[in-house]
């Protein structure tokens, strides 16, 4: 398969990029930097992304925001950008990489009541620039799945991670960075995944 990888240099991007090409998939992995194997692009910028779209089964993109403290709009922002170098291409499979954070949990009492209303605050900025990202993915008529992944660590990959599909993973508040890029890696390939928000959890 191959896959093109947005936001490949930071800790999930680049996990990714590792499976992948572990697996045998033809990986180009987009890095804002050039670094002598991955390619450089302005991911804001759709001519400069679209060359290496193209001819891409899947489009995977890893695109985080370092800002916490301030109003953000990278995620959204690059989205859009990477919608339209797709449909310039005539590349339609795209999973996103975004939080099961801002999603409350109607069942989960001392998550809605406690551990949610202290991370809304805190993290205010980034998930509202996730939530505007998840509207413009859900509007672009593209076959796309957004992957929601809690707490992520640097632990080993186990895949023995659990998934729900538009809620969350009880009581899952943790998952490794190795066990995340498995899950969107499977759902690159799997058609069935389309139009999905997958949470996940170990």
């Amino acid at each position: 398969m191959r896959i093109t990888v947005l936001g490949a240099s930071g800790g999930t991007g680049t996990k990714i990029v590792e499976l992948a090409r572990e697996a045998g998939h033809d990986v180009t992995a987009i890095v804002r930097t050039r670094n002598g194997r991955d390619t450089a692009a302005d991911v804001m910028d759709p001519d400069s992304i679209g060359p290496h779209l193209a001819g891409a089964d899947a489009v995977v993109s890893a695109i985080g925001s370092r800002a916490v403290r301030k109003p953000t709009s990278v995620q959204t922002d690059s989205t859009r950008s990477v919608i339209l170098a797709m449909k310039a291409h005539g590349v339609r499979r795209l999973v996103v990489v975004s939080n099961s954070g801002m999603v409350v949990d109607g069942d989960d009492p001392v998550s809605r009541y406690l551990v949610k209303p202290i991370l809304r605050q805190v993290l205010k900025h980034p998930w509202a620039d996730m939530a505007r990202m998840e509207d413009v993915v859900r509007a672009s008529g593209l076959e796309w799945t957004i992957v929601r992944p809690p707490q992520l660590t640097d632990g080993p990959r186990t895949d023995a991670y659990r998934t729900a599909v538009d809620t969350n993973v009880r009581g899952g508040m943790r998952v490794s960075r190795a066990d995340l890029a498995a899950l969107v890696l499977r759902c690159a390939a799997d058609p069935g995944t389309a139009r999905q928000a997958i949470s996940v959890a170990n």
